[in-house]
């Protein structure tokens, strides 16, 4: 498998470079309101062109973007900040302090103070993953109907922990339909996935990244499939071919927390933690 960017990704990347400067603007501007209204005309569209492009760029509504990176900048203000829950809620234009609460346990996994907490944790399950010995997965060969299976290769030397999932949405938030994590490139698969539509995704972890590094993830190598994948009972499904890659600015932020993935992990194969 060669390590380089698809073709077709290309031509998406290539394409509107208006958009990149929107983008650019949003990260610039986050503490502000930013209506529909208000980035098509930064990009001079119309709001129904721009949202219909902007989706094209970034598998994501410009609103669904600004408001995952608003709940990322909480993430960090929980970890950075001796702000209140409250006072964070508010400084992401979130009056209700329970709206907040839920959306973000909904969409990171845990509630705000617990993740302000779970930073002491992230140390002690790299740990324990370093000792596991039997997690690599094997390709399955045979039957491939229910199944996904592929290969992920890196730009970079990677050492660490590869975490791949299965989501319904195409942003890694909340915990994913199918997951489970990786000892070293190579193949993949999950089994007996259920009909639907998913979207490929994966990050890694280099052992030593420190906790902050790994709860607010913004430079982890990440990796999402071109294209969403498809699964039916009779369906046989393509296989995949991830290549994990630098961070990029359109890249939706990582806002399921990682040390929640890899707890989950060790939970499932009975370690001790």
């Amino acid at each position: 498998m060669k390590n380089e960017v698809s073709e077709g990704e290309k031509k998406v990347n290539n394409r509107y470079p208006e958009i990149d400067e929107v983008i650019a603007y949003i990260h610039e501007h986050l503490d502000e309101a930013l209506p529909l209204s208000h980035l098509a005309h930064q990009a001079a569209y119309s709001p129904y062109h721009f949202s219909r492009i902007f989706k094209e760029k970034t598998g994501l509504s410009p609103h669904q973007y600004v408001s995952s990176l608003k709940l990322q900048r909480a993430k960090s203000l929980l970890l950075h900040t001796n702000l209140t829950v409250r006072d964070i809620s508010m400084e992401i234009d979130q009056q209700s302090l329970g709206t907040f609460t839920t959306r973000f346990t909904k969409r990171v996994g845990m509630t705000p103070m617990q993740f302000r907490k779970s930073s002491i944790e992230v140390n002690k399950h790299l740990q324990y993953l370093k000792k596991h010995k039997d997690w690599s997965q094997q390709l399955i060969i045979g039957n491939q109907r229910n199944k996904v299976t592929g290969t992920i290769a890196a730009e970079v030397p990677l050492h660490g922990v590869i975490l791949i999932g299965l989501f319904t949405k195409p942003i890694p938030e909340g915990l994913p339909q199918y997951g489970t994590l990786l000892s070293s490139l190579g193949n993949f698969s999950f089994t007996d996935v259920r009909p639907g539509i998913y979207y490929l995704m994966a990050t890694a972890v280099y052992w030593e990244m420190k906790a902050n590094e790994i709860l607010v993830p913004q430079k982890t190598l990440r990796a999402i499939a071109e294209k969403p994948i498809k699964v039916g009972s009779e369906m046989v499904i393509p296989q995949q071919h991830l290549t994990l890659r630098g961070p990029r600015l359109n890249d939706p932020p990582i806002l399921i927390s990682l040390p929640l993935l890899i707890k989950n992990f060790l939970n499932r194969t009975n370690s001790n933690i």
